[in-house]
Parts: structure tokens; sequence; C-alpha cells
């Protein structure tokens, strides 16, 4: 009798350990694709605290602007955190996608730049310097308005942040305008004069936007926050939800201007 008693008790103690690592393991599963700098780092910082309440934040990292779009359209991913509205608007438009912006979810702006490794300041610009910029169209324009800022071009209107090289209406220096991959630019640098790059990929080729950048644009009402986007049937999900709260917390602020120290500035 004592034997079948323990037996019975032994069996009651494991399942209910068993029910408690099924519990354990029951966390829901939320795959975000981001750029390496500083997205993914700002996702892993975030990781305990989703773990804690339910959600197995797995970040998958891509190196381009274009699959971490295609991997949530076609569902192999739920969201994504490495663009800003211009080119989601760009890419939704060229690739017939439908991702959405998740509302209310600016994580933060990241200031784009322009540098050399020939020159110290624009005015050392010579004439017919080659001047590099991103292909894609939400971010050539976004470059060229930097120039045109600093003066070295003039834009038809200043005001369209989809303006292209045909908007161009002056040129003082000649400057030669080659349009690159955005991931291209950093190494392109020694075979160009002067490079306007994402700073996302500024920093992970060891750029300090601070210190480095020629020129730089201001953090200040800027249309170009990067935020977390979805496909409409996952855009208002909980894990989604809980994702976004994580992000707008005061933990994330500090580790943002601490981590980056101006280069990447919150937006929330």
């Amino acid at each position: 009798m004592l034997f079948s008693f323990r037996r019975a008790f032994s069996v009651m103690t494991l399942a209910a350990v068993a029910g408690l690592g099924a519990a354990a393991h029951a966390q829901e599963v939320l795959r975000v694709a981001a750029s390496p700098v500083p997205h993914a780092e700002i996702l892993e910082f975030i990781r305990p605290q989703l773990k804690a309440q339910g959600v197995d934040l797995q970040v998958r990292v891509f190196n381009d602007y274009v699959q971490p779009n295609l991997a949530v359209s076609d569902k192999q991913l739920d969201a994504n955190f490495f663009q800003n509205r211009p080119y989601l608007e760009s890419f939704n438009k060229d690739r017939k996608t439908d991702i959405v912006e998740v509302p209310n979810s600016d994580v933060h702006i990241e200031p784009f730049g322009a540098y050399s490794q020939k020159i110290r300041k624009a005015s050392e610009l010579r004439e017919g310097a080659v001047v590099a910029i991103p292909s894609d169209p939400s971010n050539s324009g976004r470059a060229l308005s930097l120039l045109a800022r600093e003066g070295l071009i003039k834009l038809r209107d200043p005001s369209n942040i989809k303006s292209t090289a045909r908007d161009i209406v002056s040129n003082p220096k000649k400057l030669v305008i080659r349009e690159l991959e955005s991931a291209q630019l950093p190494r392109a640098l020694p075979d160009v004069d002067l490079a306007l790059i994402n700073t996302n990929y500024a920093l992970e080729a060891k750029l300090d936007p601070g210190k480095d950048a020629l020129f730089i644009e201001s953090g200040q009402k800027s249309p170009y926050a990067n935020f977390i986007a979805s496909r409409k049937d996952n855009a208002s999900s909980p894990a989604v939800a809980k994702l976004v709260a994580a992000l707008h917390t005061a933990e994330v602020r500090k580790f943002i201007q601490d981590k980056y120290k101006g280069a990447v500035i919150p937006a929330f």
C-alpha cells in the first residue's frame, strides 16, 4: 500500500513538473527582421522584458532594405524594424506589397550624414567631384535635400523629399551624382569624393556620425523616424503591441542616448 502511494505521488510530481515546464515554454514567438545597427541591438536590449511577458522575441538580422519587407509580406516573419515612412511608401508602390506601419510605433531617428576620406569640409569639393548617394527613391531624395541644404546644389522643390537627380536645377560644381545601394556606400568611400550614408550603415562601418560626418541632418521634425512595420493581419496582435510598449520605455530611451551618443535619437 505504501509503495503504491509513493508511486502515485511520484507520478503526480512528475506530471506537475512537466506541466510547469510546458508553461515555461508556452511563450508566443514573435519573429522580427532588423538591420544590425542600431535596430537589432535595441531589440536585443528588450528581449528579457518581452520574455517576462510571455513573448519569445526572435530577431533575424538583414544587411539590406529589401528582404525584411519581403519576408514579412510572405509571412516568413511577423514584423520588421529598419525603415522610415518614405521608404515604406516607395517600397509598397514598387513591389505591390501591403506592408503597414504599426500605429504609434516610432522608435528613433538616424540623422543622415555626408562622409569623405578625401576632404575635411564641403567647400573643398572640387569641380566634377563624385558624390555617392543611395539608389532607393526615398533615401536618394533625402540625400539630395541634404546636399541642397549645404548649398552644393539647388532643387526644383526643396521641400519635396522624393526629389531625384532630374530635379537638380543648379549644380555649380558640376558634381557627378552616383547612385549606389545603401549598404555599399561605406565601402565606396575610397573611390568617391563624398558619400551620403544612412547612419545604421555608417555605424556598422565604424564611422562616428558626431565626429566623422562633414555635415549631417538635424534630428528635429524629421519625417524619417524608424518604426515597427507588419502585415495588416498582424499589426494589431497582442505580441506586436507588447513589442511597441517595450520599445517605448525610459530604459530604452536611456539605452539609445548612452550607446549612440547622438548618432541615433529617440523619437518617442
